[in-house]
């Protein structure tokens, strides 16, 4: 497949090129760092666009170089993200608590709005693929900017799956878990009077054990984007506890619900009358 990642020159990014390119596919990795060493590594299967997915600009000028290689797209997934303002938001700095939204979530409809035309050419059904990330289900104190944009990745994925309904284009957000990148590291380095002391000691825990399996992060978004995963979309699967790999059994049900989104809760729906 010819497959579009953003975010590869670290982290869980690169480790997915690394899986993706081992499976055999061509793979094209668009990240703000140079990665000359990488594709030189991986000469004919690797390419790369040097590249901010915040700027529009930029990711439209890599789109370009993208349509002007490959016939179309097969897949798309938007790794690229960073942690940013952290802190309380009362005394955030508001310049850097938009960068850091426009980062996570500009960056994510930015890719998707970039590389939709090669998707739709695809053969099959193309697959986009999101990160959400801590936040995005409940409140996350001191992490404001990171919850709300990927709270955002979340919705934006449910519309546009809503809007591409009659379109061969899956589109699904996935919860890695709390997987040890340098996003621990920043926790630990920010310390508990900037981060708060339950998020500290969490990454603590999480630096001593190693933290969420990386490996069953990657198995999702590989079966996101392989035919198994046909007729899932607008979903936000956690790779850590969700049944995913059994649910292409059950797309045609699934799609009738609302089942893997996020969604109002209701007193009636706890049983209170308040």
């Amino acid at each position: 497949m010819n497959l579009v990642l953003t975010g590869t020159s670290t982290g869980i990014g690169r480790a997915l090129a690394e899986r993706l390119l081992s499976r055999g596919h061509r793979v094209w990795g668009l990240a703000r760092s140079d990665q000359s060493d990488f594709t030189a590594q991986h000469s004919g299967t690797f390419r790369a666009s040097r590249c901010n997915v915040a700027d529009w600009a930029q990711i439209e000028r890599a789109a370009s170089e993208v349509a002007a290689a490959w016939s179309h797209v097969d897949g798309v997934v938007a790794c690229a993200g960073l942690q940013g303002e952290v802190g309380p938001a009362s005394t955030a700095d508001p310049a850097r608590w938009s960068a850091t939204v426009r980062a996570n979530l500009d960056g994510t409809f930015f890719a998707f709005r970039a590389f939709h035309a090669q998707l739709a050419r695809a053969s099959h059904r193309a697959k986009f693929v999101a990160f959400s990330g801590g936040g995005a289900t409940k409140a996350r104190a001191n992490f404001s900017a990171y919850a709300a944009a990927k709270t955002g990745v979340v919705r934006l994925i449910e519309t546009l799956a809503e809007e591409l309904r009659d379109q061969t284009i899956d589109l699904n957000a996935i919860a890695p878990g709390a997987i040890t990148t340098r996003l621990t590291d920043e926790v630990l380095a920010l310390g508990p009077e900037v981060v708060g002391q339950a998020e500290f000691a969490s990454a603590q825990k999480q630096k001593a054990t190693g933290g969420a399996s990386l490996e069953k992060a990657l198995d999702l978004v590989e079966w996101l984007l392989s035919p198994a995963s046909d007729g899932i979309s607008g979903r936000l699967l956690a790779a850590p506890w969700d049944p995913w790999a059994t649910l292409g059994a059950h797309a045609t049900a699934l799609a009738a619900t609302d089942i893997y989104t996020l969604r109002r809760i209701t007193p009636e729906e706890r049983g209170k009358k308040f």
